[in-house]
C-alpha cells in the first residue's frame, strides 16, 4: 500500500493487482484540495479509466505510460466528457492506435463541441453493459451521484475493485493515497461536502427512492473505491461511506461561495495575488 511518505502526485500507484490510480490534485482554496485522479487496468488487454486534465497532459501521459506500453492499450473507458475525465482523450487516442473507446453516445454528441471524436473507433457502453477485456470482464454501473447525464462507474469483479467516478467525492486537507488518512470528522464533512457539491440535486430526492439506488450500487460488495475525486476506500470506510451517501437528502444544500466571499479573500491577499499567467504547457 503506498504510504504518505512514497505519495506523489503523477506517480502511479498500486491499489489491487494489475490496478493503479494515477493521482493529481486542484488546489482550492478554501476547503483545501480536491483529488483529480484516473486509473490504469494492466491485465492482459490493458484499459485506461478516463484520461486525465489538460492541464497537465505531458506529465499525465508520462505517468500512463510509465505503467503501460501506449501500443498495448486496448481500450479506454471514458466515465463521461468533463474535461477533468476526457480532457486528453485525443492525445490517447493518437498514442494508443489499438484502443478501442468505451463511450456513449451522448458523450459524443456533448464532446462534438469541441471535437470530433472517431466514431469507427468506439464502442458504446451503457448502464449494464459488460466487456470481455481478455482475463476479466468489466461491468458499467450508473452510480447515485454524478454531475453529468453521461456517467457510468465501472466495476472488476476479478479484483473486486470499483471506479466509483464523481461519487463519493471529497475535499482533503493535503492530497493523500488513501480516505483513511482522514480523520473521522474529516471523512463525514468531506463526505457530505463533495456530495453535494457534485450532485447539489440530492436535496431534491426522495430519500427512499435514493437509498435503494445506493443499496443497488452497495451490492457489487467492492473491496476497494477508487475515484476521480477521491482518495481510495478500503474496509470499514466503505460501509461508512455508503451510509453517509444515505443521508445526503435529508442535509440542506450547500450554500454557495458569493461574491462577498471573493471580495473578503481579495481583500485579505490583496497585493500577494499575482498577475494571471497561463498555466505551464499541457502539450
Amino acid at each position: 500500500m503506498t504510504t504518505m511518505e512514497t505519495f506523489h502526485l503523477l506517480q502511479p500507484y498500486r491499489i489491487a493487482e494489475e490496478t493503479f490510480v494515477i493521482p493529481w490534485a486542484l488546489e482550492a482554496p478554501p476547503v483545501g484540495h480536491f483529488p483529480m485522479n484516473s486509473m490504469v487496468i494492466r491485465g492482459s488487454e490493458p484499459v485506461l479509466v478516463d484520461t486525465g486534465a489538460p492541464a497537465v497532459r505531458s506529465q499525465w501521459l508520462e505517468a500512463a505510460w510509465s505503467v503501460v506500453d501506449p501500443l498495448d492499450v486496448r481500450w479506454i473507458f471514458l466515465t463521461h466528457d468533463d474535461r477533468d475525465h476526457a480532457g486528453n482523450l485525443l492525445a490517447v487516442l493518437a498514442e494508443c492506435p489499438n484502443a478501442t473507446l468505451l463511450t456513449t453516445w451522448f458523450s459524443i454528441g456533448r464532446m462534438a463541441e469541441e471535437w470530433e471524436t472517431p466514431i469507427n473507433r468506439c464502442r458504446f457502453m451503457i448502464d449494464g453493459d459488460t466487456v470481455d477485456v481478455g482475463d476479466r470482464t468489466l461491468v458499467a454501473k450508473r452510480p447515485p451521484l454524478y454531475d453529468n447525464p453521461t456517467t457510468r462507474a465501472l466495476f472488476d469483479p476479478k479484483t473486486d475493485v470499483l471506479w466509483a467516478v464523481d461519487t463519493f467525492a471529497t475535499n482533503v486537507p493535503a492530497p493523500i493515497p488513501e480516505i483513511a488518512d482522514l480523520s473521522a470528522d474529516e471523512f463525514r464533512e468531506g463526505q457530505f461536502f463533495g456530495g453535494r457539491l457534485v450532485s447539489p440535486w440530492v436535496a431534491l430526492l426522495d430519500g427512499r427512492k435514493f437509498g435503494a439506488v445506493v443499496d443497488d450500487f452497495q451490492r457489487l460488495d467492492a473491496e476497494v473505491i477508487a475515484g476521480c475525486h477521491s482518495p481510495v476506500l478500503r474496509g470499514p470506510r466503505i460501509a461508512e461511506a455508503y451510509d453517509l451517501l444515505r443521508r445526503l437528502p435529508e442535509i440542506p444544500a450547500w450554500p454557495e461561495f458569493t461574491q462577498a466571499d471573493l471580495d473578503q479573500w481579495m481583500a485579505v491577499a490583496e497585493g500577494s495575488v499575482p498577475p494571471e499567467q497561463p498555466r505551464p504547457s499541457a502539450t
